[in-house]
């Protein structure tokens, strides 16, 4: 039954974030918001829907286990998450079909990941860094992640405004719905449903993966960084094979540094700054792989063909990201 209420808990977590982010759309289109802020803030957001309701909903519904903190699914969701991004869904997707990365996204994009990465890893890192008896997120920390994550929107807004570079183009070709045209109070109601919908799925499928991995013998931090964290990057997954299949990957590495950032900066501050994280199971060798995940990203404009994802480098993404799944359920 738990394997059950698991992948139904999951469906409805993709059903209720596509129809929150379609009438989200709808409705910012009749108020004449442009459609690359929609683009921007609504679609992302709405994209990285599962991962901050389930982030949310572990730390507040959180109950003291021994060798678990408070933060360890929601951390474990974001870790696994990027990871996953990066090496699986980007690499099954050059593995498809090689794509080139555009001068924004080699110059600002993965630079700024990469950064966002560093600073996550060492303000999650108390003992580390100060010497605490414990590892941490605080509503302090959590605050200032958010104000990062607004300043760089607003940087990415000016930008726009000074670059009419072929991502500001497909920012706008992602902010359609299939909802447009339908009135204002429908619209409304749907998108009302689909939040109660995003709860009720996000709270099923956290409580049924904690109940299988439990009886796996897994820690909150395996369970967060494998069965949550891959859960909850399914529409990237789907999204970028979808993509890779049209010959059109680029989307996919679009999407893909943008749901990192967001999970990064957005759903760890928003989870922190709604309650703060204790962080225990969490090791430095997740941070570690989830850092290398973001340069190795950064690598592939300088190895094999320039500037290109191809397939080797696909390949090489898709071993390691298998080899660290392999880790962590030997851990």
């Amino acid at each position: 039954m738990e394997y059950l209420l698991l992948i139904v808990g999951l469906g409805l977590l993709l059903l209720a974030a596509n129809y929150l982010v379609d009438s989200s759309v709808a409705i910012a289109q009749r108020a004449k918001i442009s459609d690359f802020i929609i683009g921007l803030t609504i679609v992302g957001i709405g994209t990285s829907a599962p991962e901050l309701f389930v982030s949310i909903s572990s730390a507040l519904s959180y109950t003291p286990n021994p060798g678990n903190g408070s933060g360890d699914i929601a951390m474990g969701n974001v870790i696994g998450s990027n990871i996953a991004n990066v090496l699986l869904i980007l690499g099954v997707a050059s593995m498809i079909c090689p794509f080139a990365i555009e001068r924004l996204q080699r110059r600002r994009d993965i630079p700024f990941l990469i950064l966002a990465t560093i600073f996550v890893a060492l303000i999650a890192s108390d003992s580390l860094v100060f010497g605490a008896q414990e590892n941490s997120l605080t509503r302090l920390d959590g605050i200032v992640l958010l104000v990062l994550f607004i300043a760089y929107m607003g940087w990415t807004v000016v930008k726009k405004g000074k670059d009419s570079d072929k991502e500001a183009q497909e920012a706008d070709e992602e902010a359609k719905s299939s909802l447009t045209g339908k009135s204002l109070w429908l619209l409304w109601a749907i998108a009302l449903a689909s939040l109660a919908l995003l709860i009720y799925g996000g709270d099923m499928f956290l409580d049924n993966a904690k109940k299988l991995a439990s009886a796996w013998g897994m820690s909150d931090a395996v369970i967060g960084i494998t069965i949550v964290g891959v859960g909850t990057s399914l529409p990237e997954l789907v999204t970028a094979i979808i993509a890779a299949s049209k010959k059109n990957p680029q989307l996919a590495l679009g999407n893909v540094i943008g749901s990192n950032l967001f999970n990064l900066m957005f759903i760890l501050g928003t989870t922190a700054t709604v309650k703060e994280l204790t962080i225990k199971s969490i090791s430095f060798v997740d941070y570690g792989v989830m850092l290398l995940a973001a340069i190795m990203l950064y690598m592939v404009v300088l190895t094999f063909k320039k500037d290109k994802f191809d397939r080797i480098e696909g390949v090489i993404f898709f071993v390691l990201y298998v080899a660290y799944t392999a880790y962590l359920l030997m851990r």
